[in-house]
């Protein structure tokens, strides 16, 4: 990170931005859980993975490419022969392959603790998934939703087995603070869907702030159920990954734009932080519904914390989902 961020202080956590996922796991067995962790092939996603192997978790690691899934076990198991890895396939822009991976997961009898909802595009030209869904929404929202959904039985069965709380992790971004004005922007298939109106960044923040809609709903429907697992959002910082690869300024070549932000900017240990600190701190036991950055908790946007859009966007994804299933 920058070196100006490294002189900022800590937060009630004890942590801060300048913080690697490997510091805010020290000391943390975590042997005999199991986590799925989407994206995790490259980028941050991969570096999760990695540091929840080196603390003794099972990762399942779904993979569009089961090439580039074997490749990131082997890297993974190079430096770590005692991890504990599974490549499963899995497209997530479709709800075939996601439905698919779900069935033959929830058919094993692999538990699961802890579902981290990381992978995601950003900012692409205009394109529709498998299903017709403008893309990132379907990538970053929809597709996380169906699998949380389909995999929660198990997450639910697990902690009441096993007395361990489950928990449930979406990677949002701090893009979701961008204030959509009209509730059916957010709600419309018709506007989303709409290339004359698509806008590559609006539509990324749209499905980023719906990651957060979605996690808050979560929390409150497991707490109505007692059950006992977790569900949080978090914004794991800017980290020049390949997630930035459609974004431009002004026609300025993003080598450039990388250089010239890495002093505000955090490498891929410190970005896979938070998402850690959320997956396996103890100190977070019970705490749900909640979004953190630079690993404390912070306050989403209001429109991010408004709770009857929360429920209206979770009534939305399912008759959508439902919609979808019926054309097959």
């Amino acid at each position: 990170m920058g070196n100006w961020n490294w002189f900022l202080k800590a937060g009630p956590s004890g942590f801060k931005a300048s913080t690697t996922a490997e510091e805010v796991t020290e000391g943390i067995d975590a042997t005999g859980l199991t986590a799925i962790v989407t994206g995790a092939t490259s980028g941050i996603g991969k570096e999760t993975a990695r540091v929840l192997a080196l603390r003794g978790v099972k990762v399942i690691i779904p993979s569009r490419n089961l090439e580039n899934g074997l490749k990131t076990k082997e890297m993974i198991l190079q430096e770590n022969p005692k991890a504990k890895l599974d490549v499963m396939e899995m497209d997530l822009t479709s709800i075939k392959s996601i439905t698919s991976f779900a069935k033959s997961f929830n058919s094993s009898k692999q538990s699961l603790n802890i579902l981290i909802n990381n992978a995601g595009i950003m900012a692409c030209p205009f394109q529709l998934s498998k299903d017709g869904i403008e893309l990132q929404f379907a990538t970053n929202h929809l597709g996380h939703f169906l699998l949380t959904k389909l995999l929660m039985d198990k997450l639910k069965t697990t902690a009441k087995k096993s007395g361990i709380e489950g928990r449930i992790v979406n990677v949002s971004s701090t893009a979701h603070r961008r204030l959509f004005s009209k509730e059916d922007s957010l709600l419309d298939l018709e506007i989303i869907n709409d290339p004359t109106k698509y806008s590559r960044y609006d539509a990324y923040c749209r499905s980023k702030l719906a990651n957060v809609l979605h996690a808050n709903e979560l929390a409150s429907v497991l707490q109505a159920e007692k059950a006992n697992v977790t569900a949080n959002s978090l914004h794991p910082g800017i980290i020049p990954t390949n997630l930035f690869q459609f974004m431009n300024f002004r026609g300025i070549p993003l080598p450039v734009l990388a250089a010239l932000g890495k002093p505000f900017t955090k490498n891929i240990p410190q970005g896979a932080s938070t998402t850690c600190f959320v997956a396996l701190h103890p100190d977070l036991k019970g705490v749900t519904g909640k979004y953190f950055t630079d690993c404390n908790e912070k306050l989403a946007s209001p429109q991010a914390q408004d709770k009857d859009l929360g429920k209206k966007l979770w009534d939305f994804s399912v008759e959508l989902l439902n919609n979808l299933n019926k054309r097959k």
